[in-house]
């Protein structure tokens, strides 16, 4: 399969990493809900727990002597700033609007990464973005978002939307990166740039960074193993043989994954629209995979 086809279905063992991926990420939003941890401290700790749990692996793999090597290296430490952007805007969202509404908009990414690859000069046809659109209208259906007139829930729909397009960066970077380098050194650097780019949000603002009570870090510990080995990483490791527009896709997945966690753990009730939205998001990925005649072609991020 090649990574530049955006329409080649995942196989073998991809399509249990993705699978996996949308499990573990549909459970970031509902869990960010329940913590009451600062969001950029929640950002720093995820993603240092993540860096720590892949540096062994990275160390072992020694993937730093060739100049290729460490051009991905430098790839993989600006996906992480992406990365860190990307959370403050999806963890704030999570704050101030609810799960689903949040959730729902940071499914915009797939359409942001077809946007950059058209900017790039990629043939992306007309049916991929009916395709796209059935499948986030399909998403609205999901959560039964409403754009409700509060200044404070407009903040949180805006900081979703631009989470989702800095996740596209950080995927269509990611996607580059690891040409040169395992997984394993890529979300290392990654995640670990990402904590560092937090690092200083958190000190410069006043953020507390210890002393929370236990509930607290069992919520950092969900996460990590969660969203970010469960979430991130597996996308990540589909990410060196399947396009960057068909893992964006596959995110949309993540929306009935936190409806329905949400609805368990906080007590927000789906919407009435769930089942037919469902039935609909699966149209709209299947009308985007089998419909499109992408060409190949390069993705390039410099």
């Amino acid at each position: 399969m090649s990574i530049d086809d955006h329409s080649a279905l995942p196989k073998g063992k991809d399509i249990g990493y993705l699978a996996l991926g949308v499990v573990g990420i549909g459970t970031s939003g509902p869990v960010i809900a329940l913590s009451s941890m600062p969001v950029p401290s929640l950002i720093f700790w995820r993603n240092l727990g993540g860096a720590l749990v892949m540096s062994p692996f990275a160390i072992r793999a020694k993937e730093w002597r060739t100049a290729e090597q460490r051009r991905s290296i430098r790839q993989s430490a600006i996906a992480g700033v992406f990365l860190a952007a990307h959370f403050l805007g999806f963890f704030a969202a999570m704050r101030l609007t609810s799960v689903a509404a949040g959730t729902a908009l940071t499914t915009t990414q797939p359409i942001f990464a077809a946007l950059y690859l058209r900017f790039k000069g990629e043939d992306i046809p007309r049916r991929a973005w009916w395709g796209m659109s059935i499948a986030f209208l399909s998403v609205l259906l999901i959560t039964g978002f409403d754009l409700r007139l509060s200044f404070r829930t407009f903040l949180g729909d805006l900081a979703a939307l631009i989470g989702a397009a800095l996740a596209a960066a950080y995927m269509l970077i990611g996607s580059k990166a690891q040409k040169a380098v395992s997984t394993a050194t890529y979300t290392s650097v990654c995640y670990g740039t990402c904590a560092i780019t937090a690092l200083p949000v958190t000190l410069i603002a006043g953020f507390q960074l210890f002393h929370f009570p236990a509930k607290q870090w069992l919520l950092v510990l969900a996460l990590i193993l969660g969203a970010q080995m469960l979430g991130h990483t597996m996308f990540n490791l589909s990410l060196k043989r399947v396009s960057p527009a068909i893992v964006s896709l596959i995110v949309f997945f993540e929306v009935p994954v936190s409806a329905i966690l949400a609805f368990w753990w906080l007590g927000q009730h789906p919407a009435s629209g769930t089942i037919p939205g469902i039935i609909g998001l699966l149209l709209g990925c299947g009308f985007f995979v089998f419909r499109s005649k992408v060409q190949p072609a390069d993705i390039a991020v410099d």
